[in-house]
């Protein structure tokens, strides 16, 4: 098997939901050995939750699947005597902690930057929370849709006319967990010139507005927000023909492009009248309105293929099964396979970013609640009386 580029760095992992085990499965993609710490018999709380109360295979849940790839699974009761000496064990030879309880939580337990640093001072400690660690949100729930309304992003998205709409995935979380990989691997580069470990904190608030960087300085620079037009105008800021068009099988996105060529491309010249900056802002819903009257006369096919014969920024809109059996998400392998041993045939999106000497692969299913305990703990030196001692108390679990 190639070397992966992180298959020396261990990953003790408290994470659970989205935002952490995003980060931890990322990082696990790229060959770092991920111990997820879950609960005996409940594991994580996503391998409970779905949509539209469907489960792959019909026993497992599509939001734990997502998130949870190429990982070990240690189920073990965090208040049991016998944990904390198991945790701290791994904790002193462990490059990484990731944990996204709410503030404080694992600190009282036992479990935080401190306890761990004590053990091995080269520890990373990456949290992730909501709202940061004080503050007058400290006690408010972090959940994705709420940090999104919170941060300006809803707002921004949908009609003007009707209600701010949250983007159609757990974008906030997913911001939230390319942070705490950012913040991690800055942190291992580092600790090899350093020597040093280091706590690392992200929170979905601050995450989210430094993702909306360029609307947040224009706002607070001039002191006005953008207003959501009532048209299909892809974003608040921009002006026609900025946006969403129908066609008469489905829709299509138009983007920055010389409006004289999609004017020439409709065959109208009375939406020359319209032809200029200011106007093309101002009166954009208008425009979208004459514009859309056009499109919805084309076929999706025969407006992308006359718009990109005159090089006009298009694109087809496409559904997720669409967007899975796209002729260019086919070419790059985007969509693969694992095999589970509950869910059967399980497809996924392929990892993102491509390596030359160390790729990223799939190399395990999500696991099973305590799937690898024993495994786990006899490579951190316990022996097998010890670990059906601990399985007996209850103190750990395992599913096999």
């Amino acid at each position: 098997m190639t070397e992966k580029a992180l298959s020396d760095v261990t990953i003790l992992d408290f994470s659970h939901l989205l935002q952490g085990p995003f980060a931890t499965q990322l990082l696990a993609d790229m060959g770092a050995n991920v111990i997820k710490i879950e609960r005996p018999g409940q594991g994580d709380l996503f391998r409970t939750m779905t949509f539209n109360n469907r489960w792959v295979g019909g026993a497992e849940s599509p939001n734990f699947l997502a998130w949870n790839r190429n990982k070990r699974s240690l189920a073990i009761d965090l208040k049991a005597p016998e944990a904390k000496e198991i945790l701290y064990r791994i904790g002193a030879k462990a490059d990484v902690v990731v944990q996204n309880f709410r503030p404080g939580v694992l600190a009282r337990m036992g479990y935080g930057y401190e306890d761990f640093k004590t053990i091995n001072p080269r520890i990373i400690y990456c949290s992730g929370s909501g709202y940061g660690e004080s503050g007058p949100y400290l006690s408010r729930p972090g959940q994705d849709m709420l940090i999104q309304g919170l941060t300006g992003i809803a707002a921004a998205t949908g009609r003007g006319d009707g209600p701010p709409v949250p983007v159609g995935s757990g974008f906030s979380d997913q911001v939230g967990a390319m942070n705490m990989v950012y913040g991690i691997l800055s942190a291992l580069y580092w600790r090899e010139r350093s020597g040093k470990g280091q706590e690392i904190r992200v929170d979905l608030l601050t995450g989210m507005l430094a993702h909306q960087g360029q609307e947040m300085l224009m706002a607070m620079n001039f002191g006005v927000d953008f207003k959501r037009p009532n048209s299909g105008i892809g974003h608040p800021g921009m002006e026609a023909p900025f946006g969403v068009y129908p066609t008469s099988d489905g829709w299509v996105t138009i983007a920055m492009s010389p409006y004289t060529k999609l004017v020439g491309v409709l065959g109208d010249d009375s939406l020359l009248a319209y032809n200029d900056k200011t106007t093309l802002f101002e009166k954009r819903d208008e425009i979208w309105e004459k514009i859309a009257a056009l499109t919805r006369t084309w076929t999706t096919a025969a407006l992308m293929e006359a718009m990109l014969a005159v090089d006009i920024w298009c694109g087809e809109v496409k559904t997720h099964l669409q967007a899975a059996d796209d002729p260019q998400v086919r070419h790059m392998n985007a969509t693969t396979t694992y095999e589970h041993p509950r869910a059967g045939t399980v497809k996924v999106v392929a990892p993102a970013v491509k390596m030359s000497e160390t790729p990223a692969t799939i190399d395990r299913p999500a696991p099973m609640v305590g799937e690898h305990t024993a495994e786990i703990l006899a490579e951190f030196g316990y022996g097998r009386d010890e670990i059906a001692a601990f399985i007996d108390k209850g103190a750990v679990a395992s599913a096999g």
